[in-house]
Order: C-alpha cells, then sequence, then structure tokens
C-alpha cells in the first residue's frame, strides 16, 4: 500500500444547485453521475464500483445509468457518509474489488421531488428519550452542545455571528451560491431566531442539487484529462446515535478520532494544510472542527475567525465555497465539501486559494453522530 496510490479523477455537481423543483432524486444522482465521468475524461462503461445513500440508493442509480457493478455500498451515516464512500472505494481499490469507482449523491432538499422522508421510527432512541423533551430536528439537537460549549468557554453571540459573516465573503466571490450579498454581524443577530442561540443566518441553507465523484488508481489516470487528487489519508467513526449521549457537550469525539487517524495516515502535521473544508450544518460546527482536529486550542476557535483568519486573505481559508450557510445544503452536505477540495487542489475554484497543496474535508453525520475526514493533495506523495 503506497499513500496516494488511489486518486480522485472526476468531480461534478448537478448542472444547478438551489432550487429545482423540476429535478427528481434520482434525475439529481444521474445528472452529477454523468457530469463527473464526463469531467474524468471516461464511458459509464469503464466503471465497475458504485457508491451512495440509500433512497434511491447505489442499486436504483446503477440500474439508471447502465452500470453493471462489481463493488457497491450503501453506507448511510448522514450528511458524511460521501467522505466514508471515498474511504471505502480507496480499500476497494487497493483490494482489487473495482477499479474505478463512481459515488454518487442526489437531493431534493428544498423541493422534496422523489423519495419521502420517512417520519421518526417511535422506537427509536430519539422518539424515546429525547423528542418527548422538545430535542427534535437538527435546530434543537444542535442547540444542546453550542449552549454547553458558550457557557464553558465564553463564546459570544458576535463571534458566532461572524461565522457566516467570514463564510459569506468567500460566496460573494462565487458566481453558483445561493447567497452571495455580504452581510454583517448585525444583520446576523438581526435575522430571525430559529432555535436560541441560532439565528436564521447561522442556519444552513434547504436546496436541492447532487454531485459525483470518479475514483481510480493513480497508474490508470495518467491519460486522463483533469489534474489527478491523491487521496493521502482517511478516518471514520461515530460517536453516538443521541446528542444527549455525547462523551463532552464541548467536543466532538468523533470529529478528534477521524480526523487523527487520517492525518496519521497522510503523515502530515497541520502546518502542511493550506486549505480546510468542515461541514457547517449550524455555524458552530466548524468552530468544533477546527478545535477538535487540532488547529487552534480548545475554545480559541471563534475568536480565531472573528479576527478574520480563516475568510479570503486569511492564513487558513475555510469553507471557501461559501458553505452550506451561504453556498447549498441539500441535507447531506458532505458531497459538496469534497468537491470544493478537489477544484482548489485542481486550481478550477471560483474564489481560488492560491498555491494549494494539501486540503483536509471534515464530515459531520447526524448531530455529531458521525465523522469522516479527507486529507487531499495535488502532488505525489
Amino acid at each position: 500500500m503506497a499513500r496516494g496510490d488511489v486518486v480522485i479523477v472526476g468531480a461534478a455537481e448537478t448542472d444547478e444547485v438551489g432550487v429545482l423543483p423540476e429535478h427528481s432524486t434520482l434525475r439529481l444522482h444521474v445528472e452529477g453521475a454523468r457530469n463527473a465521468v464526463h469531467d474524468a475524461g471516461l464511458r459509464m462503461s469503464d466503471i465497475d464500483g458504485i457508491a451512495g445513500v440509500s433512497a434511491p440508493g447505489p442499486i436504483q442509480v446503477a440500474h439508471a445509468l447502465g452500470i453493471k457493478p462489481r463493488w457497491i455500498d450503501g453506507t448511510g451515516v448522514g450528511g458524511t457518509s460521501f467522505l466514508l464512500h471515498v474511504r471505502h472505494a480507496v480499500a476497494a481499490i487497493r483490494a482489487g474489488h473495482a477499479t474505478t469507482v463512481l459515488i454518487t449523491h442526489g437531493e431534493s432538499g428544498r423541493s422534496q421531488v422523489g423519495p419521502a422522508r420517512g417520519a421518526l421510527p417511535a422506537s427509536s432512541p430519539n422518539a424515546q428519550f429525547e423528542a418527548p423533551y422538545g430535542v427534535y430536528g437538527p435546530p434543537t439537537m444542535f442547540t444542546i452542545p453550542l449552549l454547553r460549549y458558550m457557557k464553558e468557554f465564553g463564546l459570544t453571540a458576535e463571534q458566532l455571528a461572524y461565522v457566516p459573516v467570514a463564510q459569506r465573503k468567500w460566496a460573494t466571490r462565487n458566481p453558483r451560491a445561493r447567497y452571495r450579498d455580504p452581510i454583517t454581524v448585525e444583520d446576523v443577530l438581526d435575522s430571525r431566531m430559529i432555535s436560541y442561540p441560532l439565528h436564521l443566518l447561522e442556519c444552513c441553507l434547504v436546496t436541492d442539487g447532487g454531485g459525483a465523484l470518479v475514483i481510480t488508481s493513480a497508474d490508470r489516470a495518467g491519460d486522463l484529462p483533469q489534474p489527478p487528487v491523491h487521496i493521502l489519508g482517511t478516518g471514520e467513526t461515530f460517536e453516538s446515535p443521541l446528542i444527549s449521549q455525547m462523551e463532552d457537550f464541548t467536543t466532538s469525539a468523533a470529529f478528534r478520532r477521524s480526523s487523527a487517524e487520517a492525518f496519521a495516515e497522510a503523515g502530515i502535521t497541520h502546518g502542511d494544510v493550506g486549505h480546510v473544508m468542515i461541514y457547517d450544518a449550524f455555524a458552530h460546527v466548524p468552530i468544533y472542527g477546527l478545535e477538535d482536529m487540532g488547529f487552534v486550542g480548545r475554545g480559541e476557535a471563534g475568536a480565531f475567525i472573528a479576527e478574520g483568519n480563516t475568510e479570503p486573505g486569511g492564513r487558513l481559508p475555510l469553507n471557501t465555497n461559501g458553505g452550506g450557510l451561504s453556498y447549498t445544503h441539500t441535507g447531506m452536505y458532505g458531497m459538496f465539501l469534497i468537491q470544493e477540495s478537489v477544484r482548489q487542489l485542481r486550481g478550477q475554484a471560483a474564489a481560488q486559494v492560491p498555491d494549494v497543496e494539501i486540503s483536509v474535508a471534515l464530515g459531520n453525520g447526524g448531530m455529531f453522530m458521525a465523522a469522516g475526514t479527507l486529507v487531499l493533495s495535488n502532488r505525489t506523495p
């Protein structure tokens, strides 16, 4: 096994992201898949492995695309699933179970065209032990750790509000971003309260869209049109299916463990990283991510972002597509993290960061339930 011997050779999103009522969920998968395979300079007949989240799932997507894979992965752990799919694809290619893997995502999160989301099963742990107390759905779940973090570390409302302000600065440079008008801390704090202390502009978008990746061995990538993006390190883990059972509300054990594994496998230090993508379902998640990955100390990330370190011109560019807060968020956002990391490493991003050689993507699944981390590079290890 050689570090970076498996690469991303195709990466593309659906033609549009945003509000797409004419697109079913399956159509979003298919459109993203076709775009990614075209981006890779391949044909569908070259694909012998497929991965995706259920509803409609990889089997239905493969059938729609005319693919007959010999390797299938339907792992579903929420929005970070696609980062895990990348990890699993690396293992499959190394083991000889597939040569070229297609990972797809499509979600009609805004228009709800296609598979409907089911109600919370009455027997589920959340329905039994959290929902009766009003903890139901992402806004009410995510505020529980946030409130404890604010109490323990003194994170101010203004520092929290600056997270969407910083990411909007990136979005203003991205023509595909859903929201592009600059905003201020005052704008954020004046927006409608959703679930204390989160205001509307501190909550992710709800959009339609999708995308796909094509992964193969570095040996097979030589004649393909796009510069390969090497997968240097990966990590995956979970903490708890219930927000109330986190080990410590002020830190994500899943973030810490998955990132430590990915960094160790990649053989890098924090100083090697020139670009970061952190899942931002809500404004505090990048704060947890920066601390749990070790870029800053405990309780320091709020001030670090508010001081301008993650925005254009800052020393650690973060969420450069605008993130789930300004770019797009279909419900499961992890695919879009990877897409932007690939664009930055290819030098093709709308808001391009100069001289990026290593990008790290950190995904969140559920409400701090699971995590996946990827270390990607445009250089040969």
